[in-house]
């Protein structure tokens, strides 16, 4: 447990990215009532998930993380959790497939409902309101009255991320995620796409696979990793109220974990080494990320190691690394070296999408795909020649057929993307682009596995 820390100490740290509410003795009502709620998860969820984790800092697992950029209130519901969870599905087996390598699935599920913002305010018209900052805080519509933040919209947060986590959980311990219904996953606008296509070619190689195994005596009934799968839920540690109204004591270990999530992280915008975000996060035992942009100095990056995991525990912490397709190669090295030198132990993952928005033609804000392709492709690129293991990859995705980010084998334009652009913030892969991202990264893990294969002969 961390010294001088309590889970109400970041309240004397400086504070950015919180909203401002109006009335704060209905917050703290809120908070109260949240403290009496039960976990959304477990202790020993958040410990395995750590376990895990420390198999891909050593390079012997790889992380996948995806899900909405905002979870909305308006767009819950089973059939969009399940269609994101059937492409996260899809895209570990083509990893685990394709690299030879356990794939950690970890959505940004079950809570990812608050939002940093670049202003406070925005206008429209001449109009000027304070800015969305997800459901969780206010709402979308452009009225002074849905702009205003709102502690009751807590209690909807926690519920809804309930429901999705006990949707979750049933489908991954039910027998939905088992490898012998690989062929069901392929949602109907991919199965025509050349992305489907050569999912079907892994799936059927999968299904002999299985059926060779169950001819040897290995099945469902003895093997239960046929069956069912794990996935933990991840979001921003954004609004620290509710992280810590969240946090409980385990009665087994006597640590501090925040049971929102099974792991939470600081993003580019909070992760002041003496601010309020990273003084909550040091003190709690979840695995902990925090994302690191362009900017990041490695000085910097070590002391935030320092700050969040003191132990220096394999699995602790994920480093996220934001840059942009063409700040990789100047940037991301310098950070592994000083890493690598000083013995850190971290997850390295690859988040390909916020360093890649800009504003398209048409008006909307997207990210187009080859960007994204090229900063994924820079990330593996740079650590295969700094001798470590890129672990993992972290995006911004959904199962919905949208056309938000432009390219890929769709060929998505600008004109086209107004046709489903849906998105209640940032824009998001679609399943087939999120297929094609996941083929890619098999194909760099392939040769990152021959590499050492060589090697070692």
């Amino acid at each position: 447990m961390a010294r001088d820390w309590s889970p109400a100490s970041w309240r004397d740290k400086a504070v950015g990215q919180m909203p401002d509410y109006p009335d704060p003795a209905a917050l703290a009502k809120v908070e109260a009532k949240l403290a009496g709620y039960p976990p959304l998860v477990f202790a020993g969820e958040a410990r395995e998930l750590k376990a895990r984790l420390a198999a891909v800092a050593e390079g012997r697992a790889f992380l996948l993380q995806g899900g909405d950029c905002a979870e909305s209130f308006a767009e819950f519901s089973p059939d969009n959790i399940r269609d994101t969870l059937r492409v996260l599905l899809q895209m570990a087996v083509v990893l685990t497939f394709g690299a030879a390598l356990p794939v950690i699935k970890l959505g940004r599920m079950a809570g990812q409902f608050a939002k940093p913002r670049s202003t406070a305010t925005e206008q429209i018209d001449g109009r000027e309101l304070p800015s969305y900052r997800g459901d969780i805080v206010n709402g979308l519509e452009f009225e002074e009255s849905a702009r205003l933040p709102d502690p009751e919209r807590q209690i909807q947060a926690y519920a809804q991320a309930a429901a999705t986590l006990n949707l979750l959980r049933a489908f991954t311990d039910g027998g939905y995620a088992a490898l012998t219904r690989v062929h069901s996953w392929n949602l109907g606008f991919v199965e025509q796409s050349p992305q489907g296509e050569r999912y079907r070619d892994f799936a059927n190689r999968i299904t002999e696979a299985v059926a060779f195994m169950q001819a040897c005596g290995v099945s469902e009934d003895n093997t239960p990793e046929i069956k069912r799968t794990s996935f933990y839920t991840s979001h921003e540690a954004l609004l620290l109220g509710f992280e810590q109204a969240m946090t409980r004591v385990d009665s087994t270990s006597g640590l501090w974990y925040d049971t929102s999530a099974h792991l939470v992280w600081v993003g580019e915008r909070t992760r002041d080494l003496h601010g309020a975000h990273v003084e909550f996060c040091r003190g709690i035992a979840n695995p902990i990320g925090v994302k690191v942009g362009p900017q990041a100095d490695p000085d910097e990056l070590l002391r935030l190691c320092d700050r969040l995991n003191p132990m220096n525990e394999a699995g602790r912490l994920t480093v996220i690394c934001r840059m942009g397709h063409d700040q990789v190669e100047p940037r991301l090295p310098a950070l592994i070296r000083a890493v690598k030198r000083e013995g850190k132990k971290v997850v390295w993952t690859c988040d390909p999408m916020h360093g890649n928005t800009i504003k398209s033609s048409s008006g909307f804000k997207t990210r187009p795909f080859d960007r994204i392709l090229a900063e994924v492709r820079n990330f593996f690129m740079v650590h295969k020649a700094e001798g470590t293991h890129g672990g993992g990859v972290h995006i911004e995705m959904t199962g919905r057929d949208v056309t938000e980010c432009t390219g890929g084998a769709q060929a998505i334009t600008d004109e086209g993307l107004a046709d489903r652009y849906h998105t209640h913030c940032d824009p998001r892969l679609n399943a087939q682009q999120s297929l094609e991202l996941a083929f890619l990264i098999a194909a760099e893990l392939k040769e990152e596995r021959q590499a050492l294969r060589a090697v070692a002969t």
